[in-house]
C-alpha cells in the first residue's frame, strides 16, 4: 500500500478539512504528512479547543483495502490519473473513489441530466441522444431514476458512460439501478466521494452535481423543473465555464420551466446530438485542462500582523460570507496574513471557504 495514498486520504478524511482547505493545506505544505503535522496547532490558533478527529492509520488503511476488495482505487487531487477537467474547480474533491475504468476519466465528456419524474418522450430523447453522443464522447450523469438512468442506457448501447453518485460505491441509489450501476462499472466508470458505507442523504447531491459539472464540458438539460437539482447542476457547470444546452418544452408542462428558463439565458437550443456537438468546436481540448493553483499562501506571516488579524478578522465573518479582497480593504491587512487565519479558522470550524473566494463564519464549535 503506498504510503502517498494513506496520507493523502487521511488528510481528506481529517475533520474541517473540506475540499477547498485540503488544497490550501497541500499548497502550504511539503507533503500530507508535514500537513498532518501542522493541523493541531493551526486549529489551536483558530480557537479550537479540542484537537481535531485525525483518523488514525489503521482506519485509513481498512477503508483503502475495502475498495480495492469491490475493485475500485482512489485518485488524489494533483496526483496522476484525477480529471483534469474536474480539478478546475476550486472545490474539486480531494480523493476520487472509482469502479470501472479510471482512463475513462480523462476526457471530459457531455453531461446529460433532467428530471426524476421525467415524460416518457423526455426519457427517450434522453436516451437517443446519449447514444449518438456517446460515439463521441463518455456520457456523464448522475444514476438517478428518470433522464439520469435514460442516459446511462442509451450510452451503455453505443459508447461508455460515467455515474456519479452520491453516496458510496457500494450503496447502490436509487435501489433499482443497482444492476445498471454494475454494467456501468463493466464498460464504463462509477464515482463517488463519499466513503464506502455512506447512504446517499440530501446534502450529498449537490455535491455530486458539481462533480457531475466538472467532468464535462457540455451540459445537456432534459426536463427540469424551476427549482431542482438539475438547475443546480447547469449553474454550476456555466459557472465553470462548460457549454449549456437545453431541450426546449412546453410551457404547459412544469417540468419544462427551468430548461425554457435555460435558453432565455442563452443555453443552446438543442434537438438532435448536432446540436450539441457543434457547439463544442470552442470548448477546450481535454489536455487543455487544467487544475488551477490556489493564491499562495506565506508560511510564518509577519507575527504582529499575524496578531492583528487574528483579532479583526473573526468579527467580520457572517453566515452571508465575504470575500477575501473585501475584508483585505476593510482591515488593512496582507492577503497572505489573512489566509493564514482563514485557515487556522477553518480547522478550528469557525469558517468555510467557498468557490469565488468567499469565507463564511460558522458558530463556535
Amino acid at each position: 500500500m503506498a504510503e502517498s495514498a494513506l496520507g493523502f486520504l487521511r488528510l481528506a478524511r481529517t475533520e474541517s478539512v473540506g475540499p477547498i482547505t485540503y488544497r490550501r493545506l497541500l499548497q502550504r505544505f511539503d507533503d500530507p504528512a508535514a500537513a498532518l503535522d501542522a493541523l493541531p496547532g493551526l486549529a489551536l490558533a483558530g480557537g479550537r479547543a479540542t484537537p481535531s478527529r485525525i483518523p488514525p492509520i489503521a482506519e485509513i488503511e481498512r477503508e483503502i483495502a475495502a475498495l480495492r476488495k469491490i475493485g475500485g482505487r482512489f485518485l488524489f487531487l494533483g496526483q496522476p490519473g484525477y480529471p483534469r477537467a474536474l480539478a478546475e474547480l476550486p472545490d474539486a474533491p480531494a480523493a476520487l473513489a472509482v469502479l470501472g475504468d479510471v482512463a475513462l476519466l480523462s476526457d471530459a465528456g457531455i453531461g446529460i441530466v433532467g428530471a426524476r419524474n421525467a415524460s416518457l418522450n423526455g426519457m427517450r430523447l434522453a436516451e437517443l441522444l446519449a447514444a449518438e453522443l456517446a460515439v463521441h464522447l463518455p456520457i456523464i450523469s448522475g444514476l438517478a431514476r428518470g433522464i439520469d438512468s435514460a442516459a446511462h442506457q442509451g450510452a451503455l448501447r453505443a459508447g461508455r458512460t460515467i455515474a456519479v453518485i452520491a453516496g458510496g460505491l457500494d450503496v447502490p441509489y436509487p435501489p433499482e439501478n443497482a444492476d445498471l450501476q454494475r454494467r456501468i462499472a463493466q464498460g464504463g466508470a462509477v464515482v463517488a466521494e463519499a466513503p464506502l458505507g455512506t447512504a446517499p442523504l440530501g446534502r450529498h447531491f449537490p455535491k455530486r452535481n458539481r462533480i457531475i459539472a466538472g467532468l464535462c464540458q457540455g451540459l445537456v438539460v432534459i426536463e427540469a423543473a424551476a427549482r431542482s437539482g438539475t438547475l443546480l447542476t447547469a449553474r454550476l457547470a456555466a459557472e465553470a465555464g462548460r457549454e449549456i444546452f437545453a431541450v426546449p418544452g412546453s410551457p404547459l408542462d412544469p417540468r419544462s420551466a427551468g430548461g425554457n428558463d435555460l435558453l432565455r439565458q442563452g443555453a443552446h437550443l438543442t434537438e438532435t446530438a448536432q446540436d450539441v456537438l457543434a457547439n463544442l468546436r470552442a470548448t477546450p481540448s481535454p489536455a487543455g485542462f487544467a487544475a488551477p493553483k490556489p493564491p499562495p499562501i506565506i508560511a510564518t506571516p509577519d507575527p504582529q500582523e499575524l496578531a492583528r488579524a487574528r483579532a479583526a478578522i473573526p468579527p467580520l465573518l457572517s453566515r452571508e460570507g465575504a470575500r477575501v479582497d473585501e475584508i483585505a480593504r476593510r482591515c488593512q491587512l496582507s492577503i497572505p496574513a489573512i489566509r493564514a487565519v482563514i485557515l487556522e479558522l477553518e480547522l478550528a470550524g469557525r469558517a468555510e471557504s467557498l468557490p469565488g473566494d468567499r469565507i463564511i463564519g460558522l458558530e463556535d464549535p
